[in-house]
């Protein structure tokens, strides 16, 4: 059973993380949206107070935090902007399959690595002609000696500008899709490997986002971090982990939605009274309020399923599925309440909209979490 009660740790991470929020994100999100810029200094500023790499294992350095803490963290720092958070979480993603399959000298060097100085890593799946369908990527992988050659090319990969290496799956032949799919762990000074140009994006433009190349990139075998065969695998384990995220940060998103409609719905007036009087208004307000509450549910189950050995991936695919798709109406529905000064930039309900879009893309679109869960009903 699901305990709902929040612990006193839990309510100094949520206050440390909020205030960070309010005094360091908020006041920026505007302008790092507008320039496509990453705020480095804010991102060595939660470094530095332990919001970033949060379910590193201690035994490498790291805070040792539990999937709720992590999706606690996500959903408050999403409510100043889901880019930032998107670029803070994404060593998460990296790190996640090093936890679960890397070896005892891996674990040691790369996890050591996020904990010791504020870095950043990457997590390759998705190339131009791959997104959700992992098992048709079509970067190679060749076997020479005791080492392997990566070529090919990866895209909409997250702080790949800043990473320090990449944890990037490749297969030994297309045709066998998920049978050929192996991981590995690169690091960014290995030759032939080559950040692309970074994508002007709609939304969460404050996150960085380029493009991989690898010519003849060769990894060295103790680099392997899972064989072929078993790299598919641990990358649906590795989303199943972090997806309850994607549903944390719709919830932050959606709670500065209602937030901000709320405040505006008792200050803008129309037909001689607050539109907050209104009973469509009120109505519209309603239902943002009941996504808030219905994905921030689904998340904190599937974040409480991880953390206690209950392997349920259809709750993950819930919470991201309901989450994304609630984030977008909700964001839709803010502006909507704001009319036409939702529709420009000096009022934030904009840039949330154009935010919330891609959570129904990314880590599997609404889409593909809707087959996975067809499956899991009729297995």
């Amino acid at each position: 059973m699901v305990d709902f009660s929040v612990s006193e740790e839990h309510k100094a991470l949520i206050d440390t993380a909020r205030r960070f929020t309010k005094e360091r994100i908020i006041p920026i999100a505007a302008e790092c949206d507008q320039k496509s810029y990453f705020p480095m200094d804010v991102f060595l500023e939660g470094w530095n107070i332990g919001l970033v790499n949060p379910t590193c294992p201690a035994e490498y350095g790291g805070p040792g935090m539990g999937e709720l803490e992590n999706a606690l963290l996500a959903e408050e720092l999403s409510y100043g902007c889901t880019g930032i958070q998107t670029s803070f979480l994404a060593n998460g993603l990296a790190l996640t399959p090093i936890k679960l399959a890397g070896s005892e000298e891996q674990k040691k060097k790369y996890l050591g690595m996020l904990n010791a100085e504020p870095i950043m890593a990457s997590y390759c799946t998705s190339e131009p002609d791959a997104g959700s369908d992992v098992a048709g990527l079509k970067t190679r992988f060749t076997k020479h000696g005791d080492d392997y050659v990566l070529n090919g090319q990866k895209c909409w990969i997250t702080n790949a500008s800043f990473a320090r290496f990449y944890v990037i799956f490749a297969t030994s032949n297309p045709e066998l899709r998920h049978k050929g799919i192996a991981a590995f762990i690169v690091d960014r000074d290995t030759p032939g490997l080559r950040v692309g140009k970074k994508e002007d994006k709609l939304g969460q433009r404050a996150s960085d986002t380029a493009q991989v190349f690898l010519d003849d990139v060769k990894v060295p075998k103790q680099n392997l971090l899972a064989p072929e065969g078993q790299g598919f695998k641990l990358a649906m384990e590795t989303f199943n982990q972090t997806r309850p995220d994607i549903g944390a940060a719709a919830t932050g998103l959606m709670r500065r939605c209602v937030d901000e409609c709320v405040a505006y719905a008792k200050e803008r007036k129309a037909f001689g009274q607050p539109i907050g009087n209104h009973q469509l208004v009120q109505w519209m307000l309603a239902e943002m309020a009941i996504r808030v509450e219905g994905t921030r549910l689904l998340y904190q189950k599937a974040a409480w399923n991880l953390d206690h050995g209950v392997r349920d991936p259809i709750v993950s695919s819930f919470a991201k599925a309901y989450g994304a798709d609630s984030a977008m109406l909700t964001a839709v529905d803010a502006v909507q309440v704001f009319g036409g000064n939702g529709y420009v930039k000096e009022y934030p309900v904009e840039k949330m909209m154009r935010d919330a879009k891609v959570l129904q893309i990314y880590e599997g679109t609404s889409q593909i979490q809707r087959i996975v869960i067809a499956r899991q009903l009729l297995s």
